[in-house]
């Protein structure tokens, strides 16, 4: 899953981004409305946390833009107030939930995770596969009975990979899903990460390679 983060106080932003990705999210973080919107001319995101009182482009303007915007994400708004009138001109402008600031960051987690759910779009909620079942919002994974322990990127890359099967996706493609914009294109993060994901799958082998072209969960 991919999140921007659009908030202008640069502590929250940091502090906000930082948990969802130990949530095993790729976050992106724009600091003003203007930076948002060019984010979101280059990227797809499933969901945008979006303060409400932006610099550059105001929050109920850029709402607007996103709900314009073909196979959009889903927006998340965040405000210091919380009274209904400020709640439903919120909603008017398009977003799809609705957060107070000071917020409890739990439920954060479980908004932004509803919300990239109900994405026309959405992954289904169990994913399965070759023996494998992944479950995203549970965060559980495991193959023919036995629990997998992965990491967090092991298993946003499973996730991945799972949702595209049997298409493949290449480095470039999981790259830009489960890391974000600060990804160095030339590591070998991914080749490292999906070495460490097929041991733990086990035998017979699932996840395999084409040289050139990427990766894919298949029937062994």
């Amino acid at each position: 899953m991919r999140v921007l983060v659009v908030e202008d106080a640069r502590a929250l932003a940091e502090v906000v981004a930082e948990g969802l990705r130990d949530q095993g999210m790729a976050v992106d973080i724009a600091h003003d409305g203007l930076a948002a919107a060019a984010k979101l001319d280059l990227n797809a995101y499933d969901v945008v946390v979006l303060d409400r009182d932006l610099p550059g482009i105001h929050g109920d303007a850029l709402c607007r833009m996103i709900t314009e915007h073909d196979g959009r994400a889903m927006v998340l708004m965040l405000t210091a107030s919380g009274a209904p009138a400020d709640r439903v001109t919120g909603l008017t402008a398009g977003a799809d939930d609705y957060l107070a600031k000071p917020f409890h960051f739990p439920e954060l987690v479980l908004r932004v995770r509803a919300l990239a759910r109900r994405r026309p779009v959405a992954r289904a909620r169990t994913l399965r596969c070759a023996g494998v079942e992944l479950d995203p919002v549970h965060r559980t994974a495991v193959r023919d009975g036995r629990d997998l322990a992965l990491s967090v990127k092991e298993f946003a890359v499973l996730e991945a990979l799972l949702h595209a099967s049997p298409a493949y996706l290449s480095a470039e493609d999981l790259l830009e899903q489960v890391w974000d914009e600060n990804a160095n294109p030339f590591t070998n993060t991914v080749t490292v990460t999906i070495g460490r994901l097929r041991r733990k799958l086990g035998a017979p082998p699932v996840a395999h390679t084409l040289p050139g072209v990427g990766y894919r969960i298949t029937e062994p």
